[in-house]
């Protein structure tokens, strides 16, 4: 028997709450999420108490699914499996699980729950019994608009390229000349949230891969991915080292008929820019994050703020990070700063508006360690306004990485191009999100 149920994002954010039997107060999402997080380690219980409450939660989608009770004789597994089910279902209807998919279709799932769920007993969770009583339409974002990484999507589809990290490497042109071109890149945004105990609460790419052509009588092209590339539940074939996604998505001028047995993509391509493939993967990256965080964060003897900070790039020792800036947010009030840098070529700002300080580290290469120390003077600090500090938020570049491992094999066209042409292929990966808690 089920008294309430919720959809977090991984931030902690209530997408969907529905409370079923009104046995436990309101602030029980505050409740889970203080205790799912203050958890060390990065594989917390499923199943958790709260004085009388019991809370039961799966992650699917990068999102927090859960389900709480009061009766000591429910069982675990039970709900277990029908929050798996839910979120099957939830797929089924919506196209994709993801934190965007339920905000736009929050009345669809209300409507879900309600024939799902009746006081706290579980009716059904088949598509066939429920798409008798269920009328509210699935809402999906316009073509290739879920995972759009530029500032203008294929089809016009906003995008929030600009808003978080304002970069010009996935942009630019690679060459001037376009007379006989074709470029491919790859361009992956990645989204992190790693908490104050060093574990990694979660880590999203999304990426997509872009050809630009301007060959004038190319009728088609062949792009190879790694032989070893699965996707969803799909079984690996033991060619190489495997490259995983949860979710891939296909322009429709995309011919598959090789995709299965040799990982190639056929296309007639069109003068211009055309985006052939979208991809996702949650929470479960090969390699690990690529910037660790070590703060101190303390009051000296005259009553000033200081800031300690290591920052340790994990990236391999021959690549490097470019672009990297570091904001950390400080108490309201700072009237002056002084710092201590590791590099000339480092900088810092103080910026009041938005009470934060900024440390900007141009190139940042792999295996290196970075130190700073900031004093701040703040009138009046007290420990109350120390706790003001943080979350510490990155952008960075990483270029001819990505983070899933994904890699362009061959770029074949048809039928041979005469003359000079050029071919190009460009991994590049963003930050989106990437949030250290302090």
């Amino acid at each position: 028997m089920i008294s309430q149920l919720f959809i977090l994002s991984s931030k902690g954010d209530h997408l969907i709450y529905k409370d079923f039997r009104g046995e436990a107060g309101n602030d029980v999402i505050n409740v889970f999420y203080e205790k799912v997080t203050a958890l060390p380690g990065d594989q917390p219980p499923v199943v958790m108490s709260h004085r009388d409450l019991h809370f039961v939660h799966v992650r699917q989608g990068g999102l927090y699914w859960v389900a709480t009770t009061t009766s000591a004789g429910s069982s675990p597994f039970t709900i277990i499996d029908f929050l798996n089910r839910l979120a099957a279902l939830v797929t089924d209807y919506c196209g994709s699980l993801s934190e965007k998919s339920v905000q736009m279709n929050f009345a669809l799932i209300y409507e879900l729950l309600d024939e799902v769920v009746d006081y706290g007993y579980i009716q059904t969770t088949s598509s066939d019994v429920l798409k008798n009583f269920i009328q509210t339409e699935a809402v999906s974002s316009r073509p290739f608009s879920l995972f759009d990484l530029s500032n203008v999507g294929l089809f016009g589809a906003e995008t929030q390229q600009s808003k978080v990290a304002p970069s010009s490497a996935a942009t630019r042109p690679i060459q001037s000349s376009r007379d006989q071109g074709v470029f491919v890149d790859v361009i992956e945004r990645l989204s992190v949230i790693i908490g104050s105990n060093g574990a990694v609460m979660k880590a999203d790419v999304e990426g997509e891969i872009k050809v630009k052509c301007y060959m004038l009588n190319c009728s088609e092209m062949r792009i190879g991915l790694n032989e070893e590339f699965s996707i969803g539940r799909s079984t690996l074939r033991g060619y190489g080292a495997a490259v995983h996604v949860d979710e891939c998505r296909f322009h429709q001028a995309v011919k598959l008929d090789e995709f299965d047995d040799h990982r190639i993509l056929k296309l007639c391509p069109s003068q211009g820019e055309q985006t052939v493939m979208q991809y996702q993967l949650s929470d479960n990256l090969p390699s690990p994050p690529p910037f660790r965080l070590f703060p101190t964060i303390e009051r000296d003897n005259r009553g000033r703020l200081l800031i300690y900070m290591k920052l340790r790039c994990d990236l391999p020792p021959k690549s490097a990070a470019i672009n990297v800036s570091v904001s950390v947010p400080v108490p309201k009030g700072c009237v002056s700063l002084s710092q201590e840098l590791s590099s000339p070529e480092q900088r810092c700002e103080l910026k009041p508006q938005s009470r934060s300080l900024v440390w900007t580290v141009p190139r940042c290469s792999g295996g290196t360690q970075l130190s700073a120390v900031f004093k701040l003077d703040v009138p009046g600090l007290s420990s109350a306004s120390m706790l003001e500090v943080g979350p510490v938020g990155l952008t960075f570049e990483l270029p001819k990485l990505t983070s899933t491992g994904l890699q362009i094999r061959f770029l074949r066209l048809t039928p041979v191009q005469p003359g000079p042409s050029q071919r190009w292929v460009r991994y590049v990966t963003h930050s989106d999100s990437y949030i250290i808690r302090v």
